[in-house]
């Protein structure tokens, strides 16, 4: 039976024994009292409203998709009520500000809860994945008067919010958005224009939407620069009650691959009743702190899918009989059959899919704790360099754990063989609905661009750098241990990304192509070159810890070596690529990626 079960014990690894979070955060004045305990407590109650709460609604989600009618949307069965359990528990204000009705903690705890979520039920999780990153962008930004009228309700989860981009004709490209904002003499604006693919634009959850609005001010430049930011609600308050419902009608929601249980609605502003958040024709510098808080948080979403379809596929290959093992032990030898599990095809993909799961959540909580860092950290240059670090790392949270959520999925459903096609074992959905995070939040194309020219050429490798030295570091401390082959290679690795990075710098100025062409293989060589770090860590902890549970720390120190020896050399092909793309570069060669037959096609057409 399809089933999720909350894995407590690897959280505790990663938080407790790897990154000594509650060590790290007690360090800093907000989290001062945040210990082991502390942490675990809010792992284990998360993971019971996760699997117990959450996870039962994922395949009626799914089966019954969510209903519109005449500009109103109604949830599948039982998501609102879920709602209102989590709303009561208090998760929703779990990592936001005291001062507007928040509980205080951690970004890290936060982290920690939403991949137990999305674990559960991808499509329930939308409504309040965007939360956190609204809380956070109007915190920032927001004139005091609308934090205090609109902040406590978000905090507390009684109104949720949306992150209105996305116009039909503009895609990805912001510069390109037409809605309008026309300022009035009271000191408010009307919001006239068309938006689609809207997570949760309309509900039937809480009473009122937050909507968070990017459009254009009559006197706006061109392009991205003259794009401001505005708060449009879905009613307009009326001191502590509700008023008069605003202008903002939702006029249809997408019928789609997975996710069936998200009501993506495409919403119609007709001169709505809005507010200026932050300065104006800034809006894109205000937004993109609810945009990176949910480029992590779909990151996240990719761990919580590959999770969850690991363990399923674990418990299935222990459990379907198969053929005989090329290996039998000696009380099998009369069987007909064996489990899959003991067929070395079947552990390949599962062994694949528990490093990456594995790796990646050491990486989405080490960047939860930067992020915390970068927040609250006494000193100064400390927090900019945790943001900085973290700017670094959130295009590849983004894309390889979403790559992960959708290719591990599919490992997964190879486990199952046939019965993994058909829905009655559940797996199928999680691979159609792992599917979307590859695309939103700025597609993984888009984030690799992103690493490359804004994060590590833009200043000259001086972000890489820093963090490489860190992983430089760590490799000095293991040359001489049992992973010192790992070590090297590691070390290997290190140095021909330096390498590339410089012959990269050099080529691009008269070869603008250059970075785009190369920029996925650029984002799986430093990914890749910071979950191999995590791993040489772990392995060296594990190793310390080895007599206090035999089992347990062993499988980490055997799944470190499987990543080094299975997966890392994926970035041997990344290289090839990307020297044989700067050769031609550094001859005067441009790479044509269009061949002559397409290029002809397209030329007809135009």
């Amino acid at each position: 039976m399809f089933s999720y079960q909350p894995p407590l014990k690897d959280i505790r690894f990663v938080l407790s024994d790897l990154l000594d979070a509650p060590g790290a955060l007690s360090q800093l004045p907000p989290f001062a009292e945040v210990d082991d305990e502390l942490t675990m407590q809010v792992a284990e109650e998360a993971g019971r409203f996760a699997s117990e709460v959450l996870f039962p609604l994922n395949a009626v989600g799914d089966r019954e998709g969510c209903r519109y009618e005449n500009g109103e949307v109604k949830t599948p069965p039982g998501f609102a009520d879920a709602y209102r359990q989590f709303q009561e528990a208090g998760w929703p204000a779990l990592a936001c500000d005291p001062d507007f009705g928040g509980q205080g903690l951690p970004s890290t705890l936060n982290s920690m809860l939403y991949e137990m979520l999305s674990s559960s039920n991808h499509a329930w999780t939308m409504y309040p994945g965007l939360l956190h990153g609204a809380y956070a962008c109007l915190h920032k930004h927001a004139a005091e008067e609308l934090k205090q009228r609109y902040l406590p309700r978000i905090v507390s989860g009684e109104w949720l919010a949306t992150m209105c981009l996305t116009e039909s004709h503009a895609g990805s490209d912001l510069g390109l958005l037409r809605t309008r904002a026309v300022p009035r003499d009271d000191g408010t604006v009307r919001i006239t224009g068309s938006k689609i693919f809207i997570s949760g634009g309309e509900q039937d959850m809480t009473e009122n939407i937050v909507h968070l609005v990017l459009a254009r001010l009559p006197d706006a430049p061109a392009g991205s620069k003259g794009i401001s930011l505005f708060l449009v609600p879905k009613y307009l308050p009326d001191g502590d009650a509700l008023g008069r419902r605003n202008a903002v009608t939702c006029t249809g929601i997408e019928h789609k691959m997975g996710i069936h249980g998200s009501a993506t609605s495409s919403l119609q502003f007709d001169e709505a009743v809005g507010w200026l958040v932050g300065e104006p024709n800034r809006g894109l510098a205000a937004m993109f702190v609810m945009m990176n808080a949910a480029r992590l948080a779909v990151g996240i979403q990719g761990l919580g899918s590959a999770e969850t379809a690991y363990q399923n596929s674990l418990a299935y290959a222990q459990e379907r009989l198969q053929m005989r093992a090329a290996v039998r032990p000696a009380q099998r030898r009369g069987e007909p059959a064996d489990p899959i599990i003991m067929h070395p095809a079947m552990q390949r993909l599962l062994m694949n899919q528990r490093a990456y799961v594995e790796g990646f959540r050491m990486l989405a909580y080490h960047s939860a704790l930067a992020l915390d860092a970068a927040e609250h950290h006494p000193d100064e240059r400390m927090r900019a360099d945790m943001d900085a670090q973290l700017a670094l790392l959130t295009p590849i949270i983004k894309s390889m754990m979403t790559d992960q959520g959708f290719y591990g999925s599919s490992q997964a459903l190879q486990v199952y063989g046939g019965h993994g096609f058909i829905t009655e074992t559940g797996i199928e959905q999680y691979l159609r609905d792992s599917r979307i995070a590859m695309i939103y939040e700025g597609t993984n194309e888009i984030q690799a661009v992103d690493l490359l020219l804004r994060k590590i050429l833009a200043d000259g490798g001086k972000r890489l750098e820093q963090l490489l030295a860190q992983i430089d570091a760590t490799i000095a401390q293991e040359n001489t241990g049992p992973m010192r082959d790992q070590a090297g290679t590691l070390a290997a690795l290190a140095q021909d990304i330096r390498l590339r990075v410089q012959r990269i710098a050099l080529a691009a100025p008269s070869n603008p192509e250059l970075p785009h062409q190369i920029a996925p293989e650029m984002l799986r060589l430093v990914g890749h070159c910071v979950i191999a770090w995590l791993w040489l860590r772990a392995a060296a902890v594990a190793r310390e810890k080895a007599s206090q549970d035999p089992v347990f720390y062993q499988a980490k120190q055997d799944t470190a070596k499987y990543y080094y020896d299975f997966i890392l050399p994926e970035a041997m092909q990344q290289l090839q690529i990307v020297d044989n793309t700067l050769r031609s570069a550094e001859k005067g060669e441009p790479l044509r990626l269009l061949s002559d037959v397409m290029r002809q096609y397209a030329e007809s057409k135009a």
